[in-house]
């Protein structure tokens, strides 16, 4: 009960100052509302934290991170700092060895580095460490260490010793409950196969959904609202599906069980099988993708939406009563949409896995009886 108490007097101190913040804040000339939705979700080199300071006096906290490029002029390696935070007249934000960062607006490199050589523009090999990439190495290395955790219990102890407890214990039922209810039921005896790839799959998803809901390091990047994130996953999937299918699943696809009108001259059944195989992993990456990007635009419009109260009336006393009216809702429903999205988390990782478990499983049937 007391700690209700302290959660609800802390969400009424938060509800009250976020009218004054957000009141300064759309004073400001430079607020953007489309920046502070696409500044989450969208891959950057720099990692932008919060903004301090008043209007007179901005202060923006980045974590600046290390850019590494092959120009025409070699290998390049130095600090996203290094890079103008003014941008120039084409909107671009120029930095060394004639780079620059493109605007957002450019349709062929948006936020991207190109090299500028005379009037042309050419994108150099870069492997910079940009924001989803530090996500990547975050995620993986604390996945690591509570993965690790249980394994080295497990191997100081025997099968049949009491069941461990605490942090080891939760994460043994966690592990136990996705491979024995969700892997096992769809594989069957093909089960150790593929097990480790799909406890990787939901742990990884799993773990990154959560991190992404941290409003800040080592949390906040939203990986897998990351196309290209999902999209490895859902290829990688997609590898194992076709490469290690017996000779009946490619049998029923090139040659299935059906009429041979549906099947020459015109193969149209095989076109429709070999169809299927591409928009399964297509579902995959879709659907984790677009999940996880609506969740955390969803929440972030909520929070948008104070701001452009503030910003709409001119008179002085309906500005202030819809901006902290609006304060009150718009905070209210964004905790609801964080809590939301942790069950949400929660599901895409299930979905992912049962799905890869399912395509995997269908890739391996057996030769029918006569």
């Amino acid at each position: 009960m007391k700690f209700i108490k302290q959660v609800l007097l802390l969400l009424l101190l938060f509800t009250a100052l976020v009218p004054t913040v957000a009141r300064d804040m759309s004073k400001k000339d430079d607020v953007d509302v489309k920046e502070i939705l696409w500044g989450h979700i969208k891959d950057s080199y720099e990692w932008h934290i919060t903004d301090l300071g008043s209007e007179e006096n901005f202060y923006p906290i980045v974590i600046h991170l290390p850019i590494i490029v092959k120009s025409s002029t070699g290998w390049h390696v130095f600090s996203s700092e290094e890079f103008s935070e003014e941008h120039d007249a084409n909107g671009d934000r120029p930095g060394p060895y004639n780079l620059f960062i493109k605007s957002g607006e450019d349709k062929a490199n948006p936020n991207l580095i190109v090299e500028k050589i005379g009037n042309k523009e050419v994108r150099p090999v870069d492997i910079s460490l940009t924001k989803a990439a530090c996500t990547v190495f975050i995620d993986g290395i604390l996945l690591l260490l509570v993965i690790l955790i249980p394994a080295r219990w497990c191997r100081k102890h025997k099968a049949d010793d009491p069941a461990p407890k605490g942090f080891t214990g939760l994460m043994h039922m966690f592990i136990m409950n996705i491979h024995d209810d969700v892997i096992k039921p769809c594989l069957g005896e093909d089960t150790p196969k593929y097990a480790p790839w799909l406890l990787t799959c939901f742990f990884f998803i799993f773990f990154a959904n959560l991190m992404g809901l941290v409003p800040f390091p080592p949390g906040g990047g939203n990986l897998t609202g990351n196309i290209t994130c999902t999209f490895f996953l859902g290829m990688c999937t997609f590898l194992i599906t076709n490469f290690t299918g017996t000779k009946e699943y490619w049998k029923e696809i090139f040659w299935p069980d059906v009429p041979v009108w549906m099947k020459f001259p015109i193969p149209l059944m095989p076109i429709i099988e070999l169809f299927g195989i591409f928009t399964k992993p297509l579902a995959l990456i879709i659907r984790l993708f677009a999940n996880m990007f609506a969740g955390h635009a969803i929440a972030l419009c909520f929070c948008a939406i104070i701001f452009i109260m503030f910003s709409i009336a001119d008179n002085a006393i309906v500005n202030w009563s819809a901006g902290t009216s609006m304060s009150i809702v718009g905070v209210l429903l964004s905790i609801f949409m964080m809590l939301l999205e942790l069950l949400v988390s929660y599901i895409q990782a299930l979905v992912f896995t049962m799905l890869s478990a399912v395509f995997i499983a269908q890739a391996h049937v057996k030769e029918h009886e006569a």
